[in-house]
């Protein structure tokens, strides 16, 4: 089992949510200028774009719904995808954007930032920049991190228990022979199959600089099983009707579905895990750039980041008071953090992705 330890967030934040700085003439009806308190006024629409399912719920249920009593003549449209897609329509918009606020994974973030695709921010624009964990710091300031969470690997607790089968301790575990039949895991495409790949190098003396040791230790893995899942939700559908009672994934996925009634387990192996956090980032040319700013500030106000730990367990990216039953389920050792490197990420997945499926997804099964 991971080691705890408090959970980064554990403090009151102090102030109100500020609004984005803003000045210019009034602008005419159904655009954005001056309040009348002088402050930004937004725009009277707002495309925002992120993941589907639970994510996508809270959004429309509660996000959308407290940001609407602060502002209630801004209409809020949600494009739900998984982070990848969320990017490939953002290049394919470039120069006339549809969506105005993306809220993905770091990993598909800084893989738009490479194409140019987000508008810097700044403390001015987002004064709640400043109190976000600078281990969540976001290259060029080109988004922000408003939530994260552990990957790690979580096991079915009673399956492992009538099985005889080990408590994993490590990363290498997935490959000792007692996982076959046991053990779902998703392509590399995803940020999931891509970590746990990641970090087999990490545990065999490589990194995401030196990828080999992990290449040759998930040759093995893909033995084990009949496929690589293709979604986070074949995994989940993997673990329901316990085809498998092992995953690689994350701390918040793992409780999530603890809470829906699996008897999960979630363990940071002991040579660490990496941290994923999710960015916002406003797009390059949005077209409602002041109800842009003033939601991704909204994102980090106390009230939203209490819903991201309370209903998603994902750990606030400020600090903020949290209830203590909440505050113990989200603790984990933050020394075994490991830091990627997005960028060489960014720049290699297409190169891992075509050894991916040349030489491990025919070994599936064999």
């Amino acid at each position: 089992m991971n080691k705890k330890m408090g959970v980064l967030a554990v403090l009151t934040l102090c102030g109100s949510l500020l609004a984005a700085c803003g000045s210019g003439k009034p602008a005419a009806s159904g655009e954005a200028g001056q309040d009348q308190a002088g402050g930004t006024k937004p725009e009277k629409q707002l495309v925002i774009s992120g993941n589907g399912a639970t994510v996508e719920q809270m959004m429309k249920d509660d996000v959308f719904k407290k940001f609407n009593e602060k502002y209630p003549d801004v209409k809020l449209t949600y494009v739900s995808g998984v982070a990848t897609e969320v990017v490939a329509k953002v290049k394919a918009q470039k120069g006339a954007p549809q969506i105005d606020v993306t809220v993905i994974e770091a990993g598909e973030q800084e893989a738009g930032r490479a194409e140019g695709l987000w508008e810097p921010l700044n403390d001015k624009d987002i004064p709640s920049m400043s109190k976000v964990s600078p281990e969540l710091k976001v290259k060029d300031n080109s988004g922000v991190a408003v939530n994260f969470t552990p990957m790690g690997i979580s096991y079915n607790a009673e399956m492992v228990k009538s099985k005889g089968l080990p408590v994993p301790e490590s990363w290498n575990d997935l490959a000792r022979p007692e996982m076959k039949g046991n053990l779902t895991l998703s392509e590399i495409s995803s940020n999931f199959g891509r970590s746990a790949l990641i970090m087999l190098a990490y545990a065999n003396g490589g990194s995401e600089k030196d990828m080999e040791p992990g290449f040759k230790k998930l040759e093995t893995v893909a033995g084990y099983m009949p496929t690589f899942a293709k979604s986070a939700a074949q995994l989940q559908q993997n673990l329901q009707n316990k085809t498998a009672a092992y995953t690689a994934w994350t701390m918040a996925r793992s409780l999530v579905q603890k809470d829906a009634g699996l008897d999960l387990e979630f363990v940071i192996p002991k040579e660490g895990a990496n941290l994923v956090p999710t960015v916002a980032s406003m797009v390059k040319g949005a077209k409602n750039p002041n109800a842009s700013k003033l939601f991704i500030e909204f994102l980090l106000s106390d009230e939203v980041q209490a819903m991201y730990a309370t209903k998603l367990y994902y750990n606030p990216a400020t600090k903020v008071n949290l209830p203590m039953d909440i505050s113990k389920k989200l603790s984990f050792d933050m020394k075994k953090a490991v830091k990627f490197d997005y960028e060489v990420i960014s720049s290699k997945t297409s190169e891992w992705l075509d050894r991916f499926n040349k030489e491990i997804a025919p070994k599936v099964g064999k």
